[in-house]
C-alpha cells in the first residue's frame, strides 16, 4: 500500500513554497515548520520529507536547528533530503 509522506520546504526557518522553483516567488505558510509537522503527525503521518532549500541553494545544510527541533518535539522519521539523514532519537 502506497502511503503518502508529506513535505514541508523551509528557507530562513519557515515554512514555504515556490512557484516554479523560483526563488523570488516565495511564499511563507507559516512560521514554524515543527508546528506543521506536529499537524501531519496529529494526522496519523509518520514520516515526513524537509525540504532544506536555503540548503539546497548554497549546498550545504543551513537550517539544521528546525530539523533537531522538529525531533526533539515528534515522533516522526525524517525522509533523506539533500544528503542529511536524521533519525529520530525521541523514545
Amino acid at each position: 500500500m502506497l502511503q503518502p509522506i508529506p513535505a514541508i520546504d523551509i528557507i530562513n526557518g519557515q515554512c514555504v513554497r515556490l512557484t516554479q522553483g523560483d526563488y523570488s516567488s516565495t511564499k511563507i505558510y507559516d512560521e514554524s515548520p515543527v508546528r506543521i509537522a506536529c499537524q501531519f503527525e496529529k494526522a496519523g503521518f509518520r514520516r515526513l520529507h524537509l525540504v532544506d532549500l536555503d540548503g539546497a541553494k548554497s549546498a550545504h545544510v543551513v537550517n539544521l536547528n528546525v530539523l533537531k527541533e522538529k525531533n526533539n518535539n515528534l515522533d516522526m522519521f525524517n525522509d533523506k533530503n539533500n544528503n542529511l539523514f536524521i533519525k529520530n532519537n525521541k523514545k
